[in-house]
């Protein structure tokens, strides 16, 4: 994982849950790759198109919430998500977004102040975020954690470990 991620915000409200992550219908598709093109389809259809790999995704409180569906966080990584950015996640949802290697950064400030289309700065180097010459704390990672994100999830993490 980069120690700097600087990229546009995509910019979603409270309660975001995983049928609107990746509707029901489309979870019978073979592969996460044919199922990404649907994230967040009965929100903004065309926001899954418009996604650039190291976007970052700015929400309201409860990100993730409703089915424990471990497809949500494989689709926002193959859609190339940096990080999302939320006031909180739902607990099921933040466990299988890391086991996917998704980072996902709690702040209550950030949400109510940026804009869609806007540019962000994640320097985990200096532990801040910042936006619009503003800057923000950044939550301590633990570097384990970190390193399980960076392989990309806890299983390649695992076999990384153990040299697999």
């Amino acid at each position: 994982m980069k120690s700097l991620i600087d990229a546009r915000i995509w910019k979603l409200q409270d309660d975001i849950d995983t049928d609107i992550i990746i509707p029901t219908q489309y979870l019978a598709l073979k592969t996460v790759d044919n199922m990404k093109k649907y994230a967040f389809s009965p929100l903004r259809s065309e926001l899954a198109g418009l996604i650039n790999p190291g976007d970052i995704i700015v929400a309201g409180k409860n990100f993730g919430c409703g089915s424990s569906r471990e497809q949500a966080p494989e689709i926002l990584v193959a859609l190339g998500v940096g990080c999302i950015i939320a006031k909180s996640f739902a607990r099921i949802f933040y466990r299988n977004a890391l086991n996917n290697g998704l980072l996902l950064i709690e702040n209550n400030e950030l949400p109510d102040i940026c804009s869609e289309g806007d540019r962000i700065t994640v320097d985990f180097g200096k532990n801040q975020i910042i936006y619009k010459n503003e800057r923000f704390n950044l939550p301590s990672i633990p570097e384990e954690l970190f390193k399980m994100v960076e392989a990309g999830g806890l299983v390649p993490y695992i076999r990384k470990q153990n040299g697999i």
